[in-house]
């Protein structure tokens, strides 16, 4: 089999002495891993940091086989984040979650295109957190995991939802969950609106929001747990008081 493709690194590990094997999200075709002749070299090693935009050649005898590809870089990649450490920290967070969560060989463009938006949102300090919180969400909904919050699942009603069923993901009015408010998952503004504005802790509680459901949903079933890259995101996140 081959194929060409627009792609964004995942993660790349050393094999042998000049080649990598590098797991890629492409547009059209999902998550892949290749053997990268060459892929520590020079000229290539900076391109196979996770969230780099490569354009892919992939080629295998039989379908199942790892299979070789050709990449060739595109734009700047992560190098013009290297200024923004926390920035950093939230590319490779996604990377993270996007190789842990995503079936192999299987077309996920709702997922590529979640985790373009991020890339394009890191440059801006303010906004790319809850744009992280969007990113899980999409692929959740990619997945077959999405969120339901277009009104509460007790009433039918669409306004004031302020919660979340942790066991169904379908939003809850302030009314409908106020006697079963401590088990439920706070639903922030911003998930239910481009204008919903970011007050402080909104940010926590989308994280804990999509976290709970991708680690419920996803990384549970496949035995994983979600991935330390997240955690240390969070972290980092906490420690500059951007919750």
């Amino acid at each position: 089999m081959e194929f060409e493709d627009d792609a964004f690194v995942l993660a790349a590990r050393a094999h042998g002495e000049t080649g990598a094997i590098v797991e890629l999200l492409t547009a059209r075709h999902g998550r892949y891993a290749a053997h990268v002749a060459g892929g520590a070299s020079r000229r290539l090693k900076p391109f196979l940091q996770p969230g780099a935009a490569v354009g892919v050649r992939f080629r295998a005898r039989v379908a199942d086989q790892l299979g070789s590809a050709t990449l060739e870089p595109v734009g700047e990649g992560p190098s013009a984040l290297f200024d923004d450490p926390l920035a950093l920290h939230g590319l490779s967070a996604a990377a993270a979650v996007a190789a842990g969560a995503l079936p192999d060989r299987e077309p996920h463009a709702g997922a590529y295109l979640a985790l373009e938006a991020l890339i394009a949102a890191l440059v801006h300090p303010d906004i790319w957190p809850a744009v992280f919180v969007r990113f899980e969400a999409g692929l959740l909904q990619d997945l077959g995991f999405g969120l339901d919050l277009s009104r509460c699942a007790a009433t039918g009603d669409t306004d004031d939802l302020i919660y979340v069923s942790p066991r169904t993901g379908r939003a809850v009015s302030r009314q409908a969950g106020e006697p079963y408010k401590d088990r439920l998952l706070a639903l922030p503004p911003f998930l239910l609106s481009a204008q919903g504005g970011l007050a402080p802790g909104d940010v926590r509680a989308g994280l804990d929001l999509t976290g709970h459901f991708l680690e419920a949903f996803v990384f549970n079933a496949l035995n994983r747990p979600l991935p330390p890259a997240r955690h240390w995101m969070i972290d980092r996140l906490a420690d500059a008081g951007r919750l």
